[in-house]
């Protein structure tokens, strides 16, 4: 249960404002929230929340408790360095009508956002994965439907910059804890 909170609440919070939620508010608001895009965004949310939590889970079941450990520590910090990096996306001159191609672009931003980061870690962290896997796939799936609902000028309304890079601060300062202690084992 504690996986599937933390997962749920961090990888919600977490992706707020990232690329893959204003590339969605993006196509949203410029293709007046048609039905598809939300279904592509779902199923892409969906299917690399389950790949980074399979991973997570895989990698961590083979490797050492304290190797195990400096991993989640390795996600943490990637996720807060990905954080920090500032969201810039290019405004669209004439969006793609192809579900496929968007599907593509949000499957290659997804696979490396600190949501998905936070995924992989809690799962490598978790005793059953699957619980940080259902968290992170309704809270995924959440943020896409935000996205989606209130298109990119709402969302550029948003202090979410700010967010970001307290969630960043704090994840990274969580990585570096959960690293020393795999490395010096004083908690």
């Amino acid at each position: 249960m504690d996986a599937f909170l933390l997962a749920l609440i961090l990888t919600f919070l977490i992706a707020l404002g990232g690329r893959e939620q204003m590339i969605i508010a993006q196509f949203s608001s410029a293709t007046d929230r048609n039905v598809p895009l939300l279904i592509i965004g779902v199923a892409c949310a969906i299917a690399t929340a389950a790949v980074m939590a399979y991973a997570g889970s895989t990698m961590a079941e083979i490797l050492p408790r304290r190797a195990a450990e400096m991993l989640v520590a390795f996600a943490l910090i990637a996720g807060a360095v990905e954080l920090a990096w500032p969201v810039k996306i290019k405004p669209m001159k004439e969006p793609t009508r192809s579900y496929v191609a968007i599907g593509a672009v949000l499957i290659f931003r997804q696979m490396q956002d600190a949501a998905r980061f936070a995924i992989f870690a809690l799962a490598a962290w978790a005793v059953f994965p699957t619980t940080a896997l259902l968290g992170g796939v309704i809270a995924s799936v959440a943020a896409v439907v935000l996205g989606w609902s209130l298109g990119a000028e709402t969302l550029r309304k948003m202090p979410l910059r700010t967010i970001r890079l307290v969630f960043a601060f704090c994840m990274g300062i969580a990585g570096a804890v959960i690293g020393l202690n795999a490395r010096f084992q004083f908690l």
